[in-house]
């Protein structure tokens, strides 16, 4: 019994994915707009019926991809060696990403992966979508953080704060590599910025805080 449950499960899987590869495959073709659910449907060989039953949006279709990663940093705070604040094992955890060009953190210059983010970014229902995914990433952090005995107040307000963040380190890096920086190079400026967010996370706004909107604050 518990075998056929596992055949089962994989058979839904592989079907699962072939019908994304395949659709982000023709979005990247002709643009995402520009193909339908039918025409997914058609290519993966399935029905519009199935495929709805795996990805109730046309959006969804490509950001599944983002909802496999949106309790990743709760992960990481949950996981992290005792003793170690959240905000350090969150840093490390990102600076290993980085030196490994996972995708996201935006360094990553594989043509079909530049072309999938940029498709990501540039469409307005799919940037639009995202927030959504984010919106969970920011419930599931700050969950580990109360977990971890912080103030359901600051829980929120960091890991919103964190959240953000990353996003924003992501879209620089992936700016700078579209715009002809290789990953390589762009590393070492990607590993400063990363230490630079979370140097500002651990210790407040300082002196930007103190004199916001001022020349001083430049």
């Amino acid at each position: 019994m518990n075998e056929r449950m596992g055949l089962r499960e994989r058979k839904k899987e592989r079907t699962r994915e072939t019908i994304s590869a395949t659709a982000v495959r023709l979005f990247l073709d002709k643009g995402f707009d520009q193909v339908s659910i039918t025409e997914v449907a058609e290519a993966a060989e399935v029905s519009r019926r199935t495929l709805f039953a795996y990805f109730p949006t046309k959006e969804d279709l490509v950001l599944h991809r983002f909802a496999d990663h949106e309790s990743e940093a709760a992960r990481i705070v949950r996981a992290r060696p005792a003793g170690q604040p959240p905000l350090e094992a969150l840093r490390a955890a990102l600076l290993d990403a980085l030196a490994h060009r996972d995708p996201n953190t935006g360094l990553c210059d594989d043509p079909e992966v530049m072309a999938f983010l940029r498709m990501v970014f540039d469409t307005e229902s799919l940037a639009a979508r995202l927030s959504r995914y984010t919106a969970r990433g920011t419930d599931a952090l700050a969950e580990a953080l109360r977990e971890a005995g912080a103030d359901p107040l600051d829980a929120r307000l960091v890991a919103a704060q964190v959240i953000v963040v990353q996003r924003e380190l992501a879209v620089m890096n992936h700016e700078c590599l579209a715009a002809g920086t290789s990953a390589d190079d762009r590393h070492p400026e990607a590993v400063r910025a990363a230490e630079r967010a979370f140097d500002l996370l651990r210790d407040g706004l300082g002196r930007h805080g103190q004199a916001c909107g001022t020349q001083a604050a430049i």
